[in-house]
Formats: structure tokens, C-alpha cells, sequence
């Protein structure tokens, strides 16, 4: 009874012991509320903001807005930057068509033809020689290439990729793979085989709209990568079937149109077109700028390591009057970031800081190809060797129509926690499981999931430097990249819980006693 008696008494004269370091966690976790995600989703995701596509002057009052909300919650910014901020650049092309003759036949720029642009400034050459090769593919099940001598020649090809009883040969289900829509990826291909310039037939186009000449003129906002041969590529001519039929004769491409149409394997028909052509343009870069928001609330005992919360801020913009909103792509995110790092500050306030330093990174230009974060792990700020996880967060508003099984009110698709590091798992289940409660669907973390999520967000450029990832998402809706994505559509009792479980995910991994293991190799796999 004396020993009881005394052990009762300590801890009544010590409160502070009667929270434990998680109970802590957990009250912190409480000051993220639906209220305070919705208020920041409303600015985020409103017409003020234009869609906030990358380059524009909507993505840059996006920036401003968030950085406004880093400076008043009382993160540090890095002392490399200026501010907040870490700028990219970006160029935009402008192209000045000269010429495409082929044979006798001299072509129209907007109506006959429209080029993207090779590699270098200038486009010029001339070549003797047309070959067809099917789809202009080479890929370990199929390859339009094969037997063909196509160095220093014209390479005349389709649009899309070949199916087999309605399956996409290359991806093996009905969903295609990055060849149908990614024209740069044949033209580097092409490039790498020695070809000259692609002629690129889509065989459900009779016509070229007009609207297509004036983006090919002046082409999107680009991420200028450095030059080598993994990105180098050809000019790609988008041709009208007219100017096919012109070329090989209407008995031969129509019979070949009609394939296409369906998807037929192509690999196994060959044939060529002694004709000169000649193909000139000249392409003037514009220089711009985009950038991503940085700030960190400085660890304690372990403050030269590092715990990132990402997400990106930038969506699709506007299509004329259109405005894209992007609420749960990736405005959910981006107010989550915001959101847990004011409930870090009040708890540095509260004298109960992380260990180590956390940072708050919200990126441009995922839409475009995750560039943002690309430009971040090839110049970061803080070390990747000191980096000891990444958790990203890129839709957490929503509920999956296509979740069938289990309680879609009280679920988030986990990827990447069962790679790069053996530690990752045990501690998202066991803070789920002591506190959370959500059912951790694993429906995307296969990389060789058709839909390929695992490299569809800005996890994935920590992840090819080595740095342990985490990806929480809610899947794909009706909305998704659509200008429906709004406000009224966030189901913010299912975020609120989503996102304080992803807080206290962080809070466990920066006051760990060690940095996560790197003990698991990167799937293999691009993207």
C-alpha cells in the first residue's frame, strides 16, 4: 500500500507527467479542423486564383498567398532563398514555320501540317527517303522499328498503339500506356534511332483546327531539362490523312488508316517512298519562371535532419473563361501542408518542438510533369542524405466512386510504404492503429499498377535520390482535371481525419530517436 501510495503522489506533483510525448502528439493533431481546412481550401481553390497553372499569373498569387500564410504562422524560411522562395525556370517557344515540301507538293502550316519542335533551335534538313513504322513504338512486347533502316530518313507513323482483343498490347489491360499520348516519347525514340523527323498520321483526323496552329505556334510553358541524349528528339509533323494519301497513295494508306483506326498490330507491315522532302522552321525561346514555397519550423536536439510535408499548389488553369479549380487536385494538399504547419508552430510555442526540423514545401508544375520537385532533389535546399522521409500529400478531399469494399467514409490510399525503407510501415500502421483508425487501402502501391501511381507525384523525386516516401491520396473522381473540382464537392469531415493522421505519421518520424532506415531498393520503373 506504501509503495502504491507514493507512486500516486509523484504523480500528482509532476502534471506534466500525466501526458505522455503521443498524448502530446494528439492535441496538436486536434488544432487541424475541418473549419480551418475549409477557409484555407476557399482561398486556394477560388476564382481569384485561376486555376493556378504553372507560369501564369494565378499560380504566382497562389505563391504569394502561401507564403503570406508561412510568414504568419512563424516558419522559418531558408536562409539560401530569398524569402520563401525557390525559383525554376521555364521557357516558352515561339515557332516561325518556314517550309514542308515533299516531293513536288508544297504544304500549308495550320491546314496541311503543324510541327512540335525538335531539340534544337532551328529545324532544317532534307531527306531522300519516307519509311513506315507502324505506331513508333519499341517496347519490350512490340517494336514498329525492327528490320527497318531508318537512320537519316523520314519516319512515317500513327498516332496511338496496338491493341489485341481489346487489351493495350503494350500495358496489358484496357487502359493505354504513356505511347498513345506522349508524342515527345516517340519523337526521342526517333531520335535515338537516327531518324530525321516523324510524320505523325492520327487516323481520326480529316482535319487540322485551327485552334491546334495557333498552340503549336506558340507552345505551352516548358521545364528546360539540360541536353543529352535521354531527352534530346526530332521534330514531330502532324500531318492530315490528305497529306499521307499524297505521299504513299490513297490504295495503300487507306487500308493502313483503317488499322490504325482499330488498333491493329502494324509491326509486321513495311514499306517506304523514294521522295525528297524537306521540312524548315526556326524556334525562338522566351524565358520565364515558376517556383516552389519553402519554410521550416527548426528541430531541437536534431535539427540538422530533416521531415518534409509536401504537396503541390499548381492545377490546370484556364481554358478560355474555364476556370479548372483544382479543390482536391492538389488545393487539399496544398491546405493540408499549411495546416500542419501551424499546428507544429503551436506546438514549438507550446515548448514541445520536433526534434527535428521540419519542412513545409508546397511545389509548382506537377501538372506538367513534376517539375517543381524535380528542379528541388537536383538543387536542394536541405541535404537528401539528412532528408529522412518525404510524406506527400496530393488529394486527401475526396471519396474514390470506384471503392467498392469497405467503409469509403473512413479510408485513404497509402503508396510507397513498404519501399526504401522497412521502417515505414510499422509506423503509419501502428500511429493508424493507436490513434487514427482509418482503413489504409494499398489499391495503388503495386508500380506496376495500370494507373502507375507511385510515379504520378512529387514523392517520386525524393524517392529517385534515395530520400523514404510516403503518398496519401483519396483516388480518382468524377472531377478529376475537370473544372467541376470545387469546394462544395470536399467531404472535410473524411480530410480532417486524413490529415491529422498524416501529422501525427510526421510527429512520430521527427522526434524518433533515429532516422528511417534506407534499407529497400527503388522499384524498377520509370516514369
Amino acid at each position: 500500500m506504501r509503495h502504491y501510495f507514493t507512486a500516486f503522489f509523484l504523480l500528482f506533483i509532476s502534471p506534466n507527467n500525466l501526458f505522455s510525448q503521443t498524448d502530446v502528439a494528439l492535441k496538436y493533431a486536434e488544432s487541424i479542423t475541418q473549419a480551418g481546412l475549409k477557409k484555407q481550401l476557399t482561398i486556394v481553390a477560388s476564382a481569384e486564383m485561376e486555376g493556378r497553372e504553372t507560369g501564369t499569373a494565378g499560380q504566382q498569387k497562389a505563391a504569394d498567398y502561401i507564403k503570406s500564410q508561412f510568414k504568419e504562422i512563424g516558419l522559418a524560411s531558408p536562409s539560401s532563398l530569398n524569402g520563401y522562395i525557390q525559383t525554376y525556370p521555364l521557357r516558352k517557344d515561339t515557332l516561325i514555320p518556314k517550309i514542308l515540301k515533299i516531293g513536288k507538293n508544297k504544304y500549308n502550316f495550320g491546314t496541311d501540317y503543324i510541327v512540335t519542335p525538335g531539340s534544337g533551335e532551328n529545324g532544317e534538313f532534307d531527306a531522300k527517303e519516307i519509311i513506315f513504322a507502324g505506331y513508333g513504338i519499341t517496347d519490350k512486347d512490340y517494336d514498329d522499328y525492327a528490320g527497318k533502316e531508318v537512320e537519316g530518313k523520314v519516319v512515317a507513323i500513327f498516332y496511338g498503339e496496338p491493341k489485341v482483343n481489346n487489351k493495350f498490347v503494350i500495358s496489358g489491360t484496357d487502359k493505354p500506356s504513356g505511347w498513345t499520348f506522349n508524342i515527345s516519347k516517340k519523337a526521342i525514340l526517333a531520335k535515338q534511332k537516327g531518324v530525321e523527323a516523324l510524320l505523325i498520321i492520327n487516323p481520326a483526323l480529316d482535319t487540322l483546327a485551327s485552334s491546334l496552329a495557333n498552340n503549336s505556334r506558340k507552345s505551352t510553358v516548358y521545364f528546360p531539362r539540360p541536353e543529352n541524349a535521354e531527352n534530346e528528339k526530332v521534330p514531330a509533323v502532324l500531318i492530315t490523312k490528305s497529306v499521307a494519301i499524297n505521299i504513299f497513295g490513297e490504295r495503300k494508306m487507306a487500308s493502313v488508316i483503317s488499322s490504325a483506326k482499330s488498333g491493329s498490330l502494324l509491326n509486321g507491315i513495311t514499306f517506304n517512298k523514294k521522295i525528297k522532302t524537306k521540312l524548315a522552321y526556326r524556334k525562338i525561346n522566351i524565358p520565364s519562371e515558376s517556383s516552389n514555397v519553402i519554410g521550416y519550423i527548426e528541430g531541437t536536439d536534431k535539427k540538422d535532419e530533416y521531415v518534409f510535408l509536401t504537396a503541390h499548389y499548381d492545377h490546370l488553369g484556364k481554358r478560355g473563361e474555364v476556370i479548372y479549380y483544382g479543390a482536391d487536385d492538389d488545393g487539399s494538399g496544398t491546405v493540408s501542408v499549411i495546416e500542419m504547419a501551424d499546428a507544429f508552430a503551436k506546438a514549438k510555442a507550446g515548448g514541445n518542438g520536433p526534434r527535428r526540423s521540419v519542412v513545409f514545401m508546397t511545389v509548382s508544375g506537377e501538372e506538367k510533369g513534376l517539375w517543381g520537385s524535380e528542379y528541388y532533389s537536383d538543387h536542394p535546399v536541405f541535404p537528401l542524405e539528412n532528408t529522412t522521409v518525404d510524406l506527400n500529400t496530393d488529394m486527401v478531399g475526396r471519396i474514390d466512386p470506384g471503392r467498392k469494399n469497405g467503409d469509403s467514409t473512413n479510408y485513404v490510399y497509402v503508396i510507397g510504404d513498404d519501399k526504401l525503407s522497412t521502417d515505414l510501415k510499422p509506423i503509419s500502421t501502428s500511429v493508424n492503429n493507436k490513434y487514427s483508425h482509418l482503413e489504409l487501402d494499398y489499391k495503388f502501391n503495386d508500380p506496376q499498377d495500370p494507373e502507375r501511381i507511385y510515379y504520378r507525384s512529387d514523392h517520386y523525386n525524393f524517392a529517385r535520390k534515395g530520400v523514404p516516401i510516403i503518398f496519401f491520396f483519396d483516388g480518382i473522381h468524377k472531377d478529376y482535371h475537370r473544372p467541376t473540382d470545387t469546394v462544395d464537392k470536399i467531404n472535410f469531415d473524411l480530410m480532417e481525419k486524413r490529415v491529422r493522421f498524416i501529422f501525427l505519421t510526421a510527429w512520430d518520424m521527427a522526434n524518433r530517436d533515429a532516422m528511417l532506415k534506407r534499407d529497400l531498393t527503388l522499384p524498377a520503373g520509370t516514369r
